[in-house]
């Protein structure tokens, strides 16, 4: 028989490029922590030092942040008119937003062209792409589900992030927040993942970062580490250097989550709970 695989962990970092206070986390929590991905968007301010750091952290697996709400578009905002507001940035009215995607024919054409910009601004920086997922989890969309799973593929997409989190592994360890969030999404997750697993993609088994979003201390992840199930687990999170860096969001334990990633207990309680840290593309 062959021998038992270890359960596999994906801590990744999100919204990487977004500060020069989030880059300077990420390579610190994947020199000295057990960071082992970060999710890029293409977009931002400070992406091209996000790149430089990657280039010269081979061991750190990159995939593609989807950025469609909040941020600037990779395409000129005029070719994105109905996805953007008076100063060229993507609408922060996530159910308008949604709305005109599912129902308009010409905002899913203009839907279309800047998800394929971002995969073609990923590919640009001739980095491996290990893994895609969403901001604010936006994949989850039907139609942004749908042109993603279309277009993906054709730009080396072979893993996708499907933000379904076990709830009674969160009851065990302690109150959750966002409760109501969770649960609206789930049926959305589930959908996709099916269709994800359809197609051939990777779909961690387990995902962890919503009922703490923006607060995986050291604490919840330490936490984590023993309660994780057999096969592929993902755990989400949003370090940073600092907590008041331009664009950082209100509320955000950023500097603490850095601090857990880093932590020498941290990376001790993996290695003793006989976790393979790795990459998506790892074990795609």
């Amino acid at each position: 028989m062959p021998a038992p695989t270890s359960p596999a962990l994906i801590v990744t970092a999100d919204d990487f490029g977004l500060a020069r206070e989030v880059n300077e986390a990420v390579e610190a929590a994947h020199r000295g922590g057990i960071l082992t991905a970060a999710s890029l968007m293409v977009g931002a301010a400070a992406a091209g030092e996000a790149v430089a750091i990657a280039r010269r952290l081979p061991s750190l697996r990159v995939g593609l942040h989807l950025v469609l709400l909040e941020d600037r578009p990779a395409l000129p905002p005029s070719a994105v008119p109905d996805l953007v507001d008076a100063e060229g940035n993507f609408r922060r009215d996530l159910v308008r937003a949604g709305a005109g995607m599912f129902f308009r024919p010409s905002v899913r054409r203009q839907l279309a062209a800047e998800i394929a910009a971002q995969f073609e601004a990923f590919r640009a920086t001739g980095l491996p792409l290990d893994h895609v997922n969403a901001h604010k989890h936006y994949h989850l969309h039907p139609t942004v589900a749908a042109f993603v799973l279309a277009i993906g593929p054709r730009y080396g997409m072979r893993a996708l992030r499907v933000p379904l989190e076990p709830a009674s592994v969160i009851r065990s360890i302690g109150p959750r927040q966002g409760r109501a969030t969770a649960t609206v999404m789930a049926p959305w997750s589930r959908l996709l993942g099916r269709r994800a697993r359809r197609q051939g993609l990777l779909v961690p088994d387990a995902v962890f970062g919503l009922a703490w979003t923006g607060a995986m201390t050291g604490e919840r992840i330490r936490a984590l580490l023993p309660r994780l199930g057999p096969g592929v687990s993902e755990i989400y999170t949003h370090p940073a250097t600092s907590d008041g860096f331009a664009g950082a969001a209100p509320g955000y334990r950023y500097a603490e989550e850095l601090a857990g990633l880093a932590d020498r207990e941290t990376r001790r309680l993996a290695a003793e709970a006989g976790l393979r840290l790795a990459g998506f593309g790892d074990l795609s």
